[in-house]
């Protein structure tokens, strides 16, 4: 059985991991804009997939909750 405290770490894990992803991905983004002059369109695609999924999210779960 799963407990509840388990849930709450891995939501707690998941949420860590997002936050350093998202930052690590703008480091990219902006170190291969300002050292390169290169503008690394999938990165920001990713960049606003991952952002159009947390606001789609909260508006869902915000409803239901």
């Amino acid at each position: 059985m799963v407990d509840e405290r388990f849930i709450a770490h891995r939501y707690k894990a998941t949420r860590l991991a997002t936050a350093v992803g998202v930052v690590l991905m703008v480091g990219f983004f902006f170190y291969g804009h300002l050292a390169d002059g290169v503008i690394r369109w999938d990165l920001l695609i990713i960049l606003c997939a991952m952002a159009v999924t947390k606001v789609v999210a909260m508006l869902v779960l915000g409803r239901t909750g």
